[in-house]
């Protein structure tokens, strides 16, 4: 029992002199949208293929990172892209150089119709969002 009792006292110490507090369940991080500013798509798809589109996205500063795209289905043909970034918060050592990236993801053709893309660019004034919009036929 005597051990358990300094183990623990150890323990207590540590964090107290250590600076770290169990308590601190703030995140550290948050997510965010990042603007695409240009996409390459094939000119035109066939059905039942899988196809490559790749995507230009911007980071707005050194605290945000490209995290991965999010497609959503609008409609039967419609996708919605967004680049997903993640910006720490707590690195206070920012650089505000603005820097352009590439992603990219698999997308499989299943309906024979064609396909439009709506690539996320930001919000205008009204904070409504705006979109690279792509139109893709099928041959």
């Amino acid at each position: 029992m005597k051990g358990n009792v300094i183990i623990f006292l150890f323990i207590c110490s540590a964090l107290l002199f250590s600076g770290c507090s169990i308590d601190d369940d703030e995140p550290n991080f948050h997510f965010t949208a990042l603007e695409i500013t240009a996409a390459e798509l094939p000119e035109s798809f066939e059905l039942n293929r899988t196809y490559r589109i790749s995507f230009t996205y911007v980071l707005p500063d050194g605290c945000t990172y490209f995290e991965r795209p999010d497609v959503t289905t609008a409609d039967t043909t419609v996708r919605n892209v967004v680049a997903i970034g993640v910006v720490r918060t707590d690195d206070e050592a920012c650089t505000q150089a603005i820097v352009e990236g590439e992603g990219f993801f698999n997308f499989s053709v299943i309906y024979n119709e064609p396909y439009t893309f709506r690539f996320f660019q930001g919000e205008d004034s009204n904070g409504e969002a705006q979109f690279l919009e792509v139109i893709v036929p099928l041959e």
